[in-house]
């Protein structure tokens, strides 16, 4: 008779190739799917985004964060970006928004609320022309970058 099955790696895809990446990519989905936790480490962090449902994030030997990736994504101030032609200052008078400029046409709107970031839009389609308005979703290495520069807190 068995125990309980559990599938522990250490950074499984280090030195794979793109298909065997998608081979072991599918026995990892194939376990879990079966109801095997999977566990593993790994710095490739754009397959750990694809596959994975919780994330743990770990500093010098502690776990610094964890969550779902939705969860890890969510900050106290949204952040959106705005695409589109529009004039410089378009952005003046918008209470509880900071926009800085990206590059040209593109700015980042840091909003206190969602309510904030709308009337940023306002401001912007009022002023010129809007190609594009979306919330700005950081990729799980942007949040380890994040955490793991952050500076530690005593223990």
């Amino acid at each position: 008779m068995h125990g309980p099955e559990i599938l522990v790696l250490d950074e499984p895809f280090s030195g794979l190739d793109p298909v065997a990446v998608g081979v072991m990519s599918e026995v990892l989905r194939d376990r879990a799917a079966a109801g095997v936790p999977v566990i593993f480490s790994s710095h490739q962090l754009e397959l750990v985004e694809r596959l994975c449902d919780r994330v743990g994030i770990v500093r010098s030997g502690r776990l610094v964060a964890q969550g779902t990736i939705d969860e890890l994504r969510a900050t106290d101030r949204p952040l959106w970006e705005i695409s589109g032609s529009l004039p410089a200052g378009w952005e003046a008078g918008v209470a509880a928004v900071t926009v800085t400029q990206e590059g040209p046409g593109a700015w980042r709107v840091e909003a206190a609320s969602a309510e904030a970031a709308q009337a940023g839009l306002a401001a912007a389609m009022k002023s010129g022309t809007v190609t594009s308005f979306a919330p700005v979703r950081p990729s799980l290495t942007e949040l380890f970058q994040d955490v793991v520069s952050a500076p530690e807190e005593a223990a």
